[in-house]
Parts: structure tokens; sequence; C-alpha cells
């Protein structure tokens, strides 16, 4: 357990913030050299500024009553256990947070939620704060639009910033304080102020909607793969429609991240709530699509390979739910490599930046096992060549550049014959593969004469 303030002191707004974090562990990795996540760019801000402008510390108490804005961003998981289980989200750490500066704060607070969460809830972590009685607060929501891989760029020049907050004088006030902030470096007709609801509502719509187009271009993938039309072509088609655009237009295994699923089946959760089962439903199945999308994937690998993978070594191509990022929450890896060691497979996994520890760990909460009985079915390797080696199939999950200028015809000559490669992210050359000897699955595209799909 654990939670995190950004706090913004108001003598030296933008100059000297502290992020203060009850993890000793956590706080010494931020001032060490190698910063607990990846991120581009964010390794060169921190090693410039910390020390100068930029404090990490324990001192969580001193922080909170030396802040004016505190922004919160906490942990806000799907619950596992009790009253919305699998759906809602999991607000124990807010409360926490908002506890401790209940009772600390002696002075007035702008308090900022940055964690996405469901409607409603500034109004209850309100309730928290003013029940302590010590001073006053406003409590308004901020959610960041932030995509990993890209973090340090949207930061710097965001689509926009959603400020929400009470409608009331006071609301009013606090908005406006924290607009200032964000005025140093954003242009003002992107800086959009709403009612607290709306803010909050909006981040779980906007990766809802994001969501949906990826499971959309993904439902079209099994189409074209029914009839031999080419995905990419199709997406290529739709998305020159100014309405429509291309973004988010990629077939794939299937979205991951700590963001998208948590927030439709909160989203999901919040429309049955309301008594809204049918709006519910239609958001439900964007997360059904995407699952379904990773099991056609699994489907396909089983049965390319004469309909058994038993025994045979599978070599993983990332890990990560999506390149420039260590992150693997709800990566299409992990039930992947779940249901290949269902079909009793040895995998040989490489991902560039994902720390061996979290791949066991992953694994280990995906399949119930502990460490030791996933070894005998799983090897954590250095690089492609090792992973690849007397390999039946490669397997690509997730789009790091580096596999994309592989030598492929050096890999093909150190695996079993017939060599397959099952592209996930369709990131590679087939008529290359093909050329080479490989007989290859890429999502959504015609399928190999040679690829057994019965």
């Amino acid at each position: 357990m654990r939670f995190l303030f950004a706090v913004v002191h108001q003598l030296f707004l933008l100059r000297f913030p502290q992020i203060v974090d009850i993890s000793s562990a956590r706080i010494e990795q931020w001032n060490s050299d190698v910063p607990p996540i990846y991120e581009p760019g964010l390794d060169d801000v921190v090693k410039k500024c910390r020390g100068r402008n930029l404090f990490f510390t324990e001192e969580v108490d001193q922080g909170i009553r030396e802040a004016t804005i505190i922004f919160v961003a906490v942990n806000t998981p799907t619950k596992k256990i009790g009253i919305g289980a699998g759906r809602a989200a999991d607000l124990t750490y807010w409360e926490l947070a908002a506890r401790r500066i209940a009772a600390v704060a002696d002075t007035p607070k702008i308090v900022v939620e940055k964690s996405t969460v469901p409607i409603k809830t500034a109004e209850a972590i309100s309730s928290v704060l003013h029940a302590a009685g010590r001073t006053s607060f406003s409590v308004l929501s901020n959610p960041e639009f932030l995509a990993e891989g890209t973090a340090m760029d949207d930061l710097e020049r965001p689509d926009r910033v959603l400020i929400g907050g009470p409608m009331t004088e006071a609301g009013a006030t606090a908005i406006e304080r924290l607009a200032q902030v964000y005025a140093h470096w954003v242009p003002q007709d992107r800086i959009i102020r709403t009612n607290v609801w709306s803010s909050e509502l909006s981040k779980l719509v906007a990766n809802s909607f994001l969501a949906q187009r990826v499971s959309s271009i993904n439902a079209v993938s099994a189409i074209c793969e029914a009839s031999g039309a080419d995905v990419d072509e199709v997406a290529r088609a739709v998305g020159m429609d100014t309405r429509i655009g291309h973004k988010f237009l990629k077939a794939s295994v299937g979205f991951g991240g700590s963001c998208f699923q948590k927030d439709i089946l909160n989203l999901v959760y919040l429309c049955q709530s309301m008594g809204l089962s049918e709006v519910a439903e239609y958001f439900h199945w964007v997360v059904k699509m995407n699952d379904l999308q990773k099991e056609r994937f699994v489907s396909r690998i089983i049965h390319g390979l004469f309909n058994t993978v038993t025994g045979k070594r599978i070599a993983l191509l990332g890990f990560a739910f999506k390149k420039d990022t260590g992150d693997t929450r709800e990566s299409a890896a992990i039930e992947v490599c779940r249901r290949l060691m269902q079909e009793r497979a040895e995998i040989a996994i490489y991902d560039p930046k994902v720390e061996h520890e979290q791949i066991w760990y992953d694994l280990s909460e995906a399949t119930g096992l502990e460490q030791s009985k996933i070894e005998e079915y799983v090897k954590i390797e250095g690089s492609v060549q090792a992973a690849a080696k007397d390999a039946h199939a490669l397997v690509l999950t997730t789009e790091w550049d580096e596999f994309k200028t592989v030598d492929y015809r050096k890999v093909y000559e150190q695996m079993s014959k017939p060599a397959f490669l099952f592209d996930g992210r369709n990131i590679l050359d087939r008529e290359e593969l093909h050329s080479i000897g490989f007989v290859t699955y890429s999502i959504g595209k015609p399928l190999d004469s040679k690829l057994n799909t019965v």
C-alpha cells in the first residue's frame, strides 16, 4: 500500500514541487540513477531537476502542511473482492490519502484528483476531508490524459487540460488557481473548465472511446481473415474519412495497459448501478472483444502448429503492453503466455525493458502458480536470437522498434523447421519473411496457404 502526492508550493509555484510517498523504497529509487519506471525522456528530466527544483521525500506530513495545492496520484485498481468486484474501482488508497491530508492539514488546501476515479468521488472525498473540521478544502478533478511511451511530450504539448470543480465561488477560485499553473505553458483555449462530475466522467469516456476503436478494428480483422481482405487496407480507406481519422485503427493482439480495461469496467459498473443495463452491456462488449482477440491469436498459434504446442519451444517477443514502456499491466502477452502454458508449450520470453521479476510476478498472478513451477515452462532470455534458438515459432506481442531490424534470416537458420512467425502487431514485412522461409500469420491479413487453420 502506498500513495503519492505531487505537492506544488504557493511561494515557488512550478519551481519547487515535492513528490512525497510513504514507500521509502520507492523514494530511494527516484533518488537513484535508475528511476522505478521507464518512460522516454523522463530520466533526463529527473536527473536535470532533482535536487534543484524537484524533490523526492518521505516527509509526507511536512509536504501536506507546506503545500497549497496537493495532487493525489494513487492507484485506483479494479476491485478484486466485495461489491462490484471485477468492475468497480477500488478507492481504498484514495480514501487513505484523504484521511492523511485531513489529519495533518491546518491551512486551506486545494486537493486535486489526478487518479482516474468514478463520478462523485470528489464529493465523497470532500466529505472525508471536511469531517476533520481542521480547515477548508477545495476538491478538483484534473484527470491526466498522458499516454505511456509519449507521456513527456503529452505533458509538454497536451491536447487539452481538463479541470472540474464545484460550481461555487470557492470552487471557481480553486479552478482558476490550478488553471494558472498550467497557463505557464498551456494556451488558455486548451484549458477546459467544467463541473467536477463532467470532468470525472470525461476521463472514463475518453479511454472507452479509444479502446472501442481498437476493438472495432480488431473485430474487422476477423472478417478480413475469413474473407481475404487486408485489415490495413481497410483501416487506411476508412481512416481517410476526416470524420473518423487514422488513429487507433491498427489491428493487433489486443489493447492492454493500466487504463483502458479498468476504466471501461468502471464505466460498466457505473451504468449498471444507475439501472442502465443496455448501456453497460454496450461498453462491456469492448472488453469482451479484446478478450476474444487474444483468444483468436492463441488459437491461430495452436492450429498453425498442427493443433499441438506441447513440448514445442515458442519464442515470445515482447512482454510490455506496448513499446517504449516497461509497464506490463493487462498486457496481451500475459494471457498469451498463460494459454500456451495450459497447452504445455515451452516459452522463451524476451523483452528489452521489462524487469525479470515483473514477468515472474505477472505470470504467477495469471496462473496461480509459484515461480518454481512456472520455470518448468518459461525461460527469460536476453535477446531475440537467444529466445529463437531451436524455437518452432516466433510470437510477436509487443511492437518494439528493435524487432523491425532483427536479421530474421539468421534467426530462421537456428529455428526448428518448419519455422513459424505469428505477428501480433503487424509490424513485420510478410513478403520478406516468406522469402526467407517462414510460415507466417499476421492479424487481419490474407492467410498463408501453408498455415494450418483447422
